[in-house]
């Protein structure tokens, strides 16, 4: 007799926010390279992670809008984590300058999902232009 696995697998739209959130880490990086470039790897998880979860979410039929809301959150933890990590533990702070720091990461997992839902739907919708035009066999001229 098997015992029942105890171990609950991500739902779906985790999964494709999780996969969205590891293939943009190369893209984020090379955007970050780029001269003139204040892009940070939780602002390229946020939108771009968000978006390849929106296309994967969309071939596979599933939610786009879900994926890119959790590869968002996912940016925006990532986000505020490098923050903490580089600069918090950098010198002595007032409890105003600790108090203001938290409502502002707060504010940042708040409208990082808000992105990553906009740019999760956009990236469906990429997709789904794309397949019916592979279906109909429209061409682009």
């Amino acid at each position: 007799m098997v015992s029942p696995s105890r171990v609950r697998t991500p739902s779906t739209a985790w999964r494709l926010a999780l996969v969205g959130a590891l293939a943009a880490l190369p893209v984020a990086a090379v955007i970050d390279r780029l001269p003139n470039s204040e892009a940070t790897i939780g602002g390229g998880i946020m939108i771009v992670g968000a978006f390849i979860a929106g296309v994967i979410a969309a071939i596979r039929s599933t939610d786009p809008g879900a994926a890119g809301l959790r590869a968002g959150f996912l940016g925006g933890v990532v986000g505020v984590l490098t923050f903490v990590v580089t600069v918090g533990t950098t010198a002595a702070w007032s409890l105003s300058r600790v108090v203001f720091y938290i409502v502002a990461s707060g504010v940042v997992l708040g409208v990082a999902p808000l992105f990553g839902l906009g740019c999760g739907r956009v990236g469906g919708w990429v997709a789904n232009i794309v397949s019916s035009r592979w279906k109909t066999g429209t061409n682009a001229s």
